[in-house]
């Protein structure tokens, strides 16, 4: 009798509505359908689901095969969910609803050959970058995080801006753009400087007029004459190299590696570092040597590789002063001669086995104290990727075209910069306008030195510009195996313009 009663009290009690029988057939069932349906869920997020269509199969998955995020040496590998889809269940939801939009798409056949997916290529790329910087790279951090890294097995460029990137609150995507995919990050960079130009545009026209001057551009600075005639020749006290300390470092081969180039994110990974002000050397002065050999076997840089060129060059450097002069002695191994592909003959310059030159900023040209000499070396130069034709350079105004191609310039001297057209080179500022910056020391100073004997001074600014050296003297000769060069520079000497 106690058993029946309580049977019925358990058939008369209710839970939200529902008898208890009905409440646990509820309760189950809720289970068995959370569990159906976050299974299929989990379903759609394996790589073989994201490629069962050939849009993705077809072309981004091509493009992801060939990453280390695909094959590595860990043997982890990153599918289309690791880095597209959130782990913590309410985010991935969400995801699972914006998706539907691209389900949409699918159908209607936006996306369905490789044409139509590179048209829309950049928009697509712009939306989930947008994405990942809103999460702070959210799906990046799953596995990669700084707390974890651990900066002494790094290269020295990618310690270097991971620093940068915690110091700055910067994130993955800042930096890492088209790491799996085809890269189109480069358009960006292209519709930012466009955005920046209309911007500078609409500023200008906005901006008063200038009053006129009222006084007269200064005069153009006067060059040394030539022979060394306005001066007595450099002379100084002869120095016991054998006492002074001695600095080494590597010369590499730079290649087509042009400023436009190193301002270029889609050719140069540190273009976004350089800009915000890192000096070259704070990412690849341990690595000059490896950067040169692949510059040298044509795969970094240079279209035309010379055979047997070497890649890089080790130079030993040592410097002294006393109250007249500055005095400096360079070594390096010499080498034998190898044919210039693209050189009449195969010899720039048959009647010196070494040329060696120095270039100093005097704090006036924007990028030197962050590149040094390679703000004066530029695409549209001799044998270089967009070297004007002869004919437009016969025509040119404002330059000496006798040399018979572009010689080196600083961006200071033209009146623009692209580096995307890269044609720079004969937009050059009118004189009046080139005196004042050399009056105000925009330029770079120059000293070379020819195996043939003769010391040069100059400077560069819309152009190279070298004569024989009244304010430096240098004297070199090869040793066995190496050359050694010295030279003595007037410390109170006018400066090379």
């Amino acid at each position: 009798m106690a058993t029946e009663s309580l049977l019925n009290k358990l058939l008369r009690m209710k839970i939200l509505g529902a008898s208890i029988f009905g409440a646990a057939a509820i309760f189950i069932g809720g289970i068995m359908f959370w569990g159906a349906f976050n299974t299929a869920m989990e379903a759609t997020n394996t790589l073989g689901f994201c490629i069962n269509c050939h849009e993705m199969k077809d072309n981004v998955y091509q493009e992801y095969v060939k990453t280390i995020h695909y094959t590595n040496r860990s043997g982890v590998r990153a599918a289309c969910s690791d880095c597209h889809v959130p782990k913590d269940w309410v985010h991935k939801f969400v995801r699972k609803i914006q998706a539907s939009g691209e389900v949409f798409h699918w159908l209607m056949g936006t996306v369905n050959t490789p044409e139509k997916f590179d048209a829309k290529r950049f928009q697509l790329a712009k939306r989930v970058w947008e994405t990942m910087k809103s999460t702070d790279s959210r799906e990046c951090r799953n596995c990669h995080a700084f707390d974890q890294m651990n900066p002494a097995m790094q290269k020295q460029r990618a310690k270097k801006q991971h620093e940068n990137a915690q110091a700055e609150g910067g994130t993955c995507i800042d930096c890492h753009k088209g790491i799996a995919h085809k890269p189109v990050h480069h358009l960006l960079e292209q519709e930012e400087e466009q955005k920046a130009a209309a911007e500078a545009a609409k500023k200008a026209a906005a901006a008063p007029a200038p009053a006129a001057a009222s006084a007269p551009a200064p005069a153009p600075a006067q060059a040394p004459a030539a022979g060394g005639a306005a001066l007595p020749p450099v002379t100084g006290k002869a120095v016991d190299w054998a006492k002074v300390a001695e600095a080494k470092t590597v010369l590499f081969y730079p290649g087509q590696t042009a400023i436009e180039w190193v301002l270029t994110g889609t050719d140069h990974g540190g273009t976004r570092a350089f800009k915000k002000g890192d000096r070259c050397f704070e990412c690849h002065s341990n690595e000059t040597a490896d950067m040169g050999a692949k510059m040298v076997s044509g795969s970094k840089a240079e279209a035309t590789p010379i055979p047997g060129k070497r890649a890089a060059i080790p130079l030993s450097i040592k410097a002294a002063y006393d109250s007249d002069n500055l005095y400096m002695r360079f070594e390096f191994p010499a080498g034998g001669h190898n044919d210039v592909p693209f050189a009449k003959g195969g010899n720039m310059d048959p009647e010196n086995e070494i040329k060696l030159a120095m270039m100093i900023d005097g704090g006036k040209v924007d990028m030197a104290a962050r590149s040094g000499c390679w703000t004066s070396c530029h695409s549209d130069a001799r044998d270089m990727p967009t070297a004007p034709a002869a004919g437009a350079l016969a025509a040119a105004k404002g330059i000496d075209t006798k040399a018979g191609y572009v010689t080196k310039y600083v961006p200071e001297s033209r009146t623009q910069f692209d580096t995307s057209k890269r044609d720079n080179w004969d937009k050059v500022k009118p004189q009046a306008e080139l005196d004042a910056l050399l009056a105000a020391g925009t330029f770079l100073d120059l000293t070379r030195y020819k195996s043939s004997g003769a010391s040069e001074q100059g400077y560069v600014l819309a152009e190279r510009v070298l004569k024989p050296g009244n304010d430096v003297a240098y004297s070199g000769k090869k040793e066995g195996d190496k050359w050694v060069v010295t030279m003595i520079r007037r410390l109170n000497g006018r400066l090379s313009p």
